[in-house]
């Protein structure tokens, strides 16, 4: 956080970092001083807590996507740029700062399908659907709707479970999404050709 950041941007780097580690039932107390900002300016440019829940959330979901997803044409096969996103999700696991996905442990906390903050942490976790759904598309599986929602729940429980555990996943994610490609079809170019 610089100093030359306005006070939004302190208050929603603040939050994104202490709702993401201690999550979101922080105390407003906390998050201000946290953040360099007073209660008054908080309420002054956020209506409630709950609209910066899902403001920051909303600021920090670019950037977690960006850290997962492959480039937009890397060259890679539909196969590959899924398994990239376990991948990286295998690594992030490792660090001494991965407390899970972000718009899960929202959600999760939240309980609420109604707030705010569970709106965006579903606008972002779809996102990562379609984007599994745009892959299964290219590579011609037959139930690409089906086989995208389970390489979704198979990233959620994978990344619950680093949490869980309180260690990394050393690759059991990225077995568990080739299991579900494999049946899908979407094989490896040198499974592929054995099956021929």
């Amino acid at each position: 956080m610089t100093t030359q950041a306005t006070p939004r941007e302190r208050l929603l780097d603040a939050a994104g970092e202490l709702f993401y580690r201690d999550g979101v039932n922080i105390g407003v107390d906390a998050l201000c001083k946290a953040a360099g900002v007073s209660k008054k300016s908080m309420y002054q440019l956020f209506r409630s807590k709950d609209e910066l829940i899902a403001e920051s959330l909303a600021s920090v979901g670019p950037g977690y996507q960006q850290a997962l997803e492959p480039g937009i044409d890397d060259g890679s096969t539909p196969r590959e740029r899924i398994l990239a996103v376990f991948v990286k999700l295998d690594r992030l696991s490792g660090g001494g700062e991965f407390f899970g996905c972000p718009f899960v442990s929202t959600a999760f906390e939240l309980k609420n399908p109604e707030h705010p903050g569970s709106v965006v942490a579903r606008h972002f976790k779809q996102r990562l659907t379609d984007f599994f759904l745009g892959e299964l598309i290219a590579a011609g599986v037959g139930d690409p709707d089906l086989v995208a929602v389970q390489l979704t729940m198979a990233f959620d429980g994978a990344s619950a479970r680093a949490v869980v555990r309180a260690q990394p996943l050393n690759g059991v994610g990225i077995r568990m999404a080739e299991a579900l490609l494999d049946a899908a079809g979407v094989r490896a170019p040198e499974l592929a050709a054995q099956a021929r």
